[in-house]
């Protein structure tokens, strides 16, 4: 049996409605999720005492992988945002099953080191990058990660408001606002109620900040915190939130 339908068969199909939390913050907990279907919001709080998000998540990818390692709480609250299934596996089952399969254990490892490069460039691209590069930046990101090919462009398979996009981005809602019409006019994008169409991904990749207003060109972002290649596990989203 091939490693990714062994691991397919661990654990148990549990199923979420939309607004159901998977992992809470600051909670103790070391099983993982194998997300099969749906779509799924990463979370963390905030000094001011509000959930900010910091990623999304969806069919193919794992959570709650870092506590399963180091028997820590969780890093972070993970809510589906729409129904979708997962599987549940045990920490036990887990670290047997990355033991037993040297590629699937590469893959975990991929993943995980996709992760923390998504957020390293985060803090960077906050502490150094004007909002343009920024927002062109996740856009390319989610659109390689997430990206569903249609007749105009690229969908980004993720429903996201323009506040949650603004959270990623790290931006006010204003700045985000006049990037996102930018890039309209040059036909670059297409936007609508939670909907991105990248229509032109080669000018999107080339696109970067020369000074701290104008959005021309931006440097590619090539890694993906998808376990890699898909190679242990299907992606079945349930709905386009686009």
């Amino acid at each position: 049996m091939e490693p990714r339908e062994q691991m397919i068969r661990l654990g148990r199909q549990v199923r979420f409605e939309r607004g159901e939390r998977l992992l809470r913050e600051d909670e103790y907990g070391s099983h993982v999720f194998l997300l099969l279907t749906g779509w799924y919001k990463v979370l963390a709080r905030t000094k001011d005492d509000r959930e900010a998000l910091l990623a999304v998540r969806a069919g193919g990818d794992l959570v709650g992988e870092l506590a399963c390692f180091d028997a820590q709480p969780r890093v972070a609250t993970v809510v589906a945002a729409v129904t979708g299934s997962a599987k549940v596996i045990s920490r036990q089952q887990f670290l047997e099953f990355l033991a037993s399969y040297e590629e699937s254990a590469r893959a975990v490892m991929c993943a995980v080191a996709g992760k923390l490069r998504w957020a390293t460039r985060r803090r960077q691209d906050f502490g150094s990058c004007p909002v343009g590069t920024r927002v062109a930046r996740v856009l390319l990101e989610l659109a390689r990660a997430y990206g569903q090919p249609c007749a105009a462009g690229i969908s980004i398979g993720v429903s996201l408001t323009q506040p949650e996009l603004a959270e990623l981005v790290g931006a006010s809602e204003p700045s985000l606002h006049r990037v996102l019409r930018s890039l309209r006019e040059q036909g670059i994008v297409e936007t609508g109620y939670r909907r991105v169409l990248v229509k032109d991904l080669p000018e999107l990749s080339r696109l970067t900040a020369t000074d701290g207003d104008a959005v021309h060109r931006v440097v590619p972002a090539s890694t993906s915190h998808r376990v890699a290649a898909r190679t242990i596990a299907p992606t079945q989203p349930t709905a386009r939130l686009v």
